[in-house]
């Protein structure tokens, strides 16, 4: 989940809450089903959830195992404890807002709080 997140973060995840793309979730691996990974909730599909990592040249996501069905994806990421604190799920009185930012402000913000807005790999 890099650059949202990197190996050994501490999160705060809110167990059976409801998702919207964007989100990012904790879920079982579909065929390691003891293995909890934490990806990016892109769309809603026929079946469940399209998870996707922030990183596209990452492996293990939608791409390798397919949709996710909805009782694998277990909850929703709120915030980032350690090592910084960071807001990964705003209000949906925020997530308006940034919707209506004109392109290129604040994508950054929007990106990591979930708001699907393209981030250009330069950034």
């Amino acid at each position: 989940m890099l650059p949202t997140l990197r190996q050994g973060d501490r999160l705060l995840v809110r167990y059976g809450a409801r998702l919207r793309p964007g989100a990012v979730v904790v879920a079982r691996h579909p065929l390691r089903q003891d293995l909890l990974v934490v990806k990016r909730a892109a769309e809603r599909r026929p079946g469940g959830w399209w998870l996707l990592s922030d990183n596209s040249f990452a492996e293990g996501d939608s791409r390798d195992f397919g949709t996710v069905p909805d009782e694998l994806v277990l909850g929703r990421v709120l915030l980032r404890l350690s090592p910084s604190p960071a807001w990964l799920a705003p209000s949906p009185r925020l997530e308006r807002l940034l919707r209506r930012l004109p392109p290129g402000a604040g994508p950054r913000l929007a990106a990591r709080l979930g708001v699907l807005t393209r981030v250009s790999p330069e950034m």
